[in-house]
């Protein structure tokens, strides 16, 4: 089983970060795929404890309902009020992937297919890894439980924020520029991000201008008493 993970970790590496089933069948989201035993296994490794979902106390002027993404330090911040925040562990593009600048969710999909662009076609068959053009929305689809498509100017930015089959890559440089999340958690982030939304993702080249906000830890009464 050992050999079995070390064999989708390099494949994961390879392709940016997104598996393709060699079996990339249909599924819908009522009647998933029954997962492989490697699935099986890759979903019992968990990111590290920090990178889990957290109120925290957030300072910025920005307003409710913005996203701001620390790639640096591998989190999602959602704005709920003033020094309140949901904190989320992600994973970030790889280097030579990273980017930053200020987006908005154009549109969101429960269950998304996914369609690799064709340049990331042509750059993984060079290296022998054919992906499908269109693998259906399921348990064994690289974009998760939900995906939050990221548009600029009213065009899509090819990023998005979604969720993964691959858990363990929370907390890492593996993607080939889309934010990543745990499933529970970009289900939860779904339900209370509205297409619109703006999202500023903090990163290489400092595209999105200047964004002050300073996270000051988890916030102890909305941990203990919610709210």
């Amino acid at each position: 089983m050992k050999k079995y993970l070390a064999a989708v970790a390099v494949a994961s590496i390879a392709i940016g970060g997104l598996i393709a089933p060699a079996s990339a069948g249909a599924f819908g989201a009522n009647h998933p795929a029954a997962p492989s035993d490697v699935t099986l296994v890759v979903q019992q490794k968990q990111p590290a404890e920090k990178f889990k979902r957290r109120a925290v106390r957030l300072i910025t002027d920005e307003k409710p309902g913005t996203i701001i993404i620390d790639t640096n330090n591998k989190f999602l911040y959602y704005i709920e009020g003033k020094n309140r925040a949901t904190r989320y562990g992600v994973g970030v593009g790889r280097e030579g992937f990273g980017w930053s600048g200020v987006v908005n969710i154009g549109r969101k999909e429960e269950w998304p297919s996914w369609r690799p662009p064709a340049e990331m076609r042509r750059r993984e068959a060079a290296k022998g890894h054919h992906l499908p053009i269109v693998q259906e929305g399921g348990i064994d689809n690289p974009l998760g439980a939900r995906a939050m498509y990221l548009y600029k100017g009213g065009r899509d930015t090819i990023f998005r924020i979604h969720g993964t089959n691959q858990p363990w890559t929370i907390g890492l440089n593996m993607s080939s520029g889309c934010i990543r999340m745990m499933n529970k958690d970009v289900e939860h982030l779904y339900q209370r991000a509205d297409v619109g939304n703006k999202v500023i993702v903090v990163g290489p080249g400092n595209r999105q201008g200047k964004v002050s906000f300073e996270d000051k830890g988890i916030d102890i009464l909305r941990t203990m008493f919610g709210g």
